[in-house]
């Protein structure tokens, strides 16, 4: 059974969170183990040692299949616990699934925490999964997500640990209940189901885990740690091999190559049209290379107009002699003006009105009145003359001047 310490598991919680309050929080699940943002794993790979007290950890910078060429612990004395945590293992492809199998088999433990397991080992130990929340990525959508994950052993003193958010309904939807051991359940649509079992295969354990979120920084500060405490415990004493799943097989004929280049290579006629997709793009780009271009024409900087447009204006209105149309013009400028300023209503200009905007505007009461008194009046005429215009314009710009 591992050893719990909470001491250094809080100090490192405190670092992070030290370190991430000075910029922006990054929401995305991205697994790695040098990100301190909520879903990466920093604080877990840095706490590994403490939580495998006094056994040998082994941090793969290699691929798992080339670390088994040189070690291949199939000695009781040295056997050891392989160890990824990852939404999915794309760097075990069916030739390495298959080595990985073979180390279980010779009285190895491999645990595995993942979001998606692949078709070789669900294949060959008879189980398969189902997640219910399999589309969902957007950082809106898994804020919702959220449920309690049970341990099924007694032994533990807190078996129940809530997730607030990211906690998709992924579950063992079948196995082969002879060689397995539930070891976890939670709850899927009112249903209880196992999302942590073991499974013996031949000489060694595979534990399968569906939950990689718990693993993360979020819940290891968030008070959850003691859930990885006590799954981590159910692995033995012994050499720990934790994949980080960094490098891809420097083996030739290895089948994990990630590139979508080497797909092509495989099959003849998709390695054919990208042969002729390259030959047609380097003639295209031979044969055009020399055609000339039309000379950009010179675009002129536009002139600005607007004071020749408020001259022709004012000219307009000046040759029509329309004083009225300027004065309502005027009068609903400085009507739009009290009630952005003042924020006072302007559809009665009553005696209260003249004593709400006289406080407010800092102006006499009698001054106000005698203004609002003309606009009144100006209001009422179907005609006005150049002085009347003169007069208001006055008596407006006083006003607002607190003249």
């Amino acid at each position: 059974m591992i050893k719990k310490r909470y001491i250094s598991l809080i100090l490192a919680s405190i670092a992070a969170l030290i370190l991430t309050s000075c910029k922006k929080t990054d929401w995305q699940e991205n697994f790695r183990e040098r990100s301190k943002e909520p879903f990466g794993t920093y604080i877990v790979q840095q706490e590994i040692q403490e939580l495998f007290k006094d056994e040998q950890i082994n941090v793969l910078n290699k691929h798992i299949d080339d670390y088994l060429i040189d070690i291949f612990y199939d000695y009781e004395a040295d056997f050891a616990n392989y160890v990824c945590i990852k939404p999915v293992a794309y760097r075990l492809g069916t030739e390495s699934t298959n080595k990985l199998l073979q180390f279980a088999a010779s009285g190895n433990d491999v645990f595995l925490s993942l979001n998606f397991f692949n078709s070789t080992l669900e294949e060959t130990l008879g189980i398969e999964t189902i997640n219910l929340d399999s589309d969902v990525y957007t950082v809106a959508d898994l804020k919702k997500l959220n449920g309690t994950l049970e341990l099924e052993n007694n032994v533990f003193e807190n078996t129940s640990f809530k997730y607030d958010r990211n906690l998709r309904k992924n579950y063992f939807s079948k196995f082969d209940e002879a060689s397995t051991t539930i070891l976890g359940t939670q709850e899927v649509n009112d249903t209880i189901r196992p999302n942590f079992i073991k499974v013996r295969y031949e000489k060694g354990n595979i534990f399968l885990h569906t939950q990689p979120i718990a693993f993360t920084n979020y819940y290891l500060i968030n008070g959850n740690q003691e859930y990885v405490e006590n799954v981590f415990s159910y692995l033995p004493n012994r050499t720990i091999i934790w994949d980080p799943q960094r490098r891809a097989s420097r083996r030739r004929g290895d089948d994990d190559k990630t590139s979508a280049l080497s797909f092509f290579m495989k099959h003849p006629s998709l390695k054919w049209s990208l042969y002729i997709a390259f030959i047609g793009l380097l003639l295209f780009m031979f044969l055009n290379a020399r055609r000339k271009q039309r000379a950009i024409p010179e675009v002129k900087q536009l002139k600005n107009s607007t004071q020749d447009f408020t001259h022709t204006i004012a000219n307009l209105y000046l040759k029509e002699e329309n004083h009225k149309n300027i004065v309502s013009k005027k009068i609903t400028y400085f009507l739009e003006k009290i009630r952005t300023k003042y924020h006072l209503e302007t559809r009665n200009l009553n005696s209260s009105f003249i004593e709400k905007l006289a406080a407010k505007s800092g102006n006499t009461e009698h001054t106000t009145k005698y203004l609002i008194n003309t606009i009144i009046a100006l209001n009422k005429k179907s005609i006005c003359t150049q002085d009347e215009l003169v007069r208001l314009n006055t008596l407006i710009e006083n006003f607002l001047q607190n003249k």
